[in-house]
């Protein structure tokens, strides 16, 4: 995860210093890109406790087209609870966009995965214009797309994800997870190998009050990287519970604390 710690570099060097809607103040670069061979081992930041628990369920609730946050109390998740209304209820936010609108995008992207995997036109977007003012959030990571290839006689499966404005002190690492996880699940139930996560940022920015806290990431050296073992019973995706999923040889740096900015 050397490439994460070079982009936290990038930014203090060459960042440029922006108010934000928050009032907290960034340091911010302007489109960024990370890839990771996902067959190289699964890319979660070692160099300061991630917690696990939070990216699978948060995952899980997206693919269920789940939007409000009770789910995600239930087993122990909170980090969406600033953004909720008092009944929980987060609007047409990932989950809604990604299954219940007007089509069923994610279920048509593992469809064309397994009847036309060579086609260019494997996108789910989260970025429905007419639906951004009933959102708590507007989505972050807005659109990403599938690239499938064959070789050797298997077939390899690629996302690419992008980030319209990205958190990078705490969202990234949380983010690549998630989408290296997606990634992992799909080629699953679409009978793929894994390959690449090919992660682009527009707005990467560190928030002023997270400052001190990646100089003391910085001075960390990182650990291997872990792997992910599927329950391989699996075939839909939509059947993956949390115990399906299972983190092998996950060795971190202790947690590092540092405030949401909302």
């Amino acid at each position: 995860m050397y490439i994460y710690l070079d982009l936290l570099q990038d930014i203090l060097k060459n960042g440029t210093q922006k108010s934000d809607r928050t009032a907290t103040g960034t340091i911010s670069v302007f489109g960024r890109q990370l890839r990771f061979d996902l067959k190289n081992g699964f890319p979660l930041v070692t160099t300061k406790k991630i917690h696990w628990k939070s990216v699978v369920h948060e995952l899980l609730w997206m693919i269920r087209g789940n939007t409000n946050v009770k789910y995600l109390n239930d087993h122990g998740v909170t980090i969406w609870d600033e953004w909720a209304d008092e009944d929980g209820n987060l609007g047409p936010i990932y989950g809604y966009q990604w299954r219940y609108g007007h089509i069923d995008q994610l279920k048509y992207a593992i469809d064309t995965l397994k009847r036309d995997p060579d086609s260019r036109r494997i996108i789910v977007s989260a970025w429905n214009v007419a639906d951004l003012q009933s959102m708590a959030l507007h989505p972050c990571h807005f659109v990403y797309q599938f690239y499938s290839k064959e070789k050797d006689g298997k077939r390899y499966l690629s996302c690419h994800v992008n980030i319209r404005s990205n958190d990078i002190f705490l969202g990234t690492p949380f983010n690549i997870a998630s989408y290296a996880l997606l990634t992992h699940l799909i080629a699953q139930v679409t009978d793929h190998e894994v390959d690449e996560l090919i992660y682009t940022i527009g707005d990467a920015h560190i928030y002023k009050n997270h400052i001190d806290q990646v100089y003391e990431q910085l001075n960390r050296t990182p650990y291997d990287l872990p792997t992910i073992k599927l329950n391989q019973d699996i075939k839909s995706i939509d059947d993956f519970e949390f115990e399906d999923i299972e983190l092998i040889g996950y060795k971190s740096h202790k947690r590092i604390k540092a405030e949401i900015s909302i």
